[in-house]
């Protein structure tokens, strides 16, 4: 028996395309025009129901494999999806996609945001380091940096020297913001979330021990909350080779505190830090700052000129920063 043509007005269909279910169309195409009649006949029905119930089943499997993504970020991540966007979210662009995660990229990214800063006084110098906050020169560092200075000159990474006032200080948390006078165009730190600070997370320290402006370094985390105490007396502030009044332990380190004292909740790293890296900054691997370099451990009796790092050095959080500046930006303790 012949195979019948198959007759104008139908889709051709390829063997793949035909579902063995479905009834072989009419033999016979339908007139231009009919009257209203009854509802469709079965063949029509199955017709359009075929595709509808196609697209529903990949819908289900959508979903399912949605799930399945989410549940994987999950294990993998050790948090829930929800975390995972919130994380993400944090990130910042600070840091080079293809540099981010090193001290290379850190180093590159943010040492334009440091400086050194020299502070003068009638009973001697003090060389710390401090982070740009602002375009147009305002600098966070350490109040025992500045702390009693008559003249303070700050420079640049890229070897600019700009002289400086003093704008506002706190000597409970060992804060000083400060401002360049004519600057412009500087590249403001990206400031964190030290919240989000954990034991064991990398660290890079950016500042400029005994005047080597710009000098890096890199740690971890190494405790959080750490009580230290440094002096709020503005005769302590000048030290001789940039010495950091400091008491840890009920121990005093790199010269006397004196008699008026406070005492803050520090992040300790093991990142060398060293006399100079007063005011600097304590970075992430993300570029964002967590933490303003303030003290470090050394030795019983050591000289504050010779001290040198041990690996115990301490920073003030970045959210202690961030909480002051409006105080500081109103001229306290100024």
């Amino acid at each position: 028996m012949s195979e019948n043509p198959r007759p104008s007005g139908f889709p051709e269909y390829g063997p793949h395309q035909v579902n063995p279910g479905w009834p072989p169309p009419p033999a016979h195409a339908p007139a231009a025009a009919e009257p209203a009649g009854p509802a469709p006949t079965a063949p029509a029905h199955r017709r359009s129901r075929g595709p509808a119930k196609l697209l529903v089943a990949v819908a289900i499997v959508a979903a399912a494999v949605g799930g399945t993504t989410a549940y994987g970020v999950q294990e993998l991540t050790g948090g829930s999806s929800t975390g995972v966007t919130a994380s993400s979210a944090a990130e910042t662009d600070v840091v080079p996609a293809s540099l981010k995660g090193t001290v290379a990229g850190v180093a590159k990214s943010v040492s334009p945001s440091i400086v050194e800063v020299k502070a003068a006084s009638s009973s001697g110098s003090a060389t710390g380091s401090g982070v740009i906050v602002t375009e147009d020169g305002e600098v966070v560092t350490n109040n025992h940096v500045v702390a009693g200075a008559s003249r303070i000159q700050v420079r640049t990474h890229d070897g600019k020297t700009y002289d400086a006032r003093v704008v506002g200080t706190d000597s409970s948390k060992d804060l000083a913001l400060i401002k360049l006078e004519d600057a412009s165009g500087l590249k403001a730190a990206t400031l964190g979330d030290s919240d989000g600070v954990q034991v064991g997370d990398q660290v890079v320290a950016i500042g400029s021990p005994e005047g080597l402006t710009g000098t890096v370094t890199s740690g971890i985390v190494s405790a959080l909350d750490r009580d230290v105490t440094v002096s709020t007396d503005e005769s302590q502030g000048q030290q001789r080779g940039g010495g950091w009044p400091f008491e840890f332990g009920g121990r005093q380190f790199n010269g006397d505190t004196g008699g008026s004292t406070t005492t803050y909740k520090a992040i300790q790293t093991d990142a060398s830090l060293n006399p100079g890296n007063s005011g600097g900054a304590l970075i992430d691997m993300n570029g964002n700052i967590i933490g303003i370099n303030s003290a470090m451990y050394a030795p019983s009796g050591a000289e504050s000129s010779t001290a040198g790092s041990v690996g115990l050095g301490f920073a003030i959080p970045v959210n202690t920063l961030k909480a002051d500046l409006p105080d500081l930006r109103a001229g306290a303790g100024s």
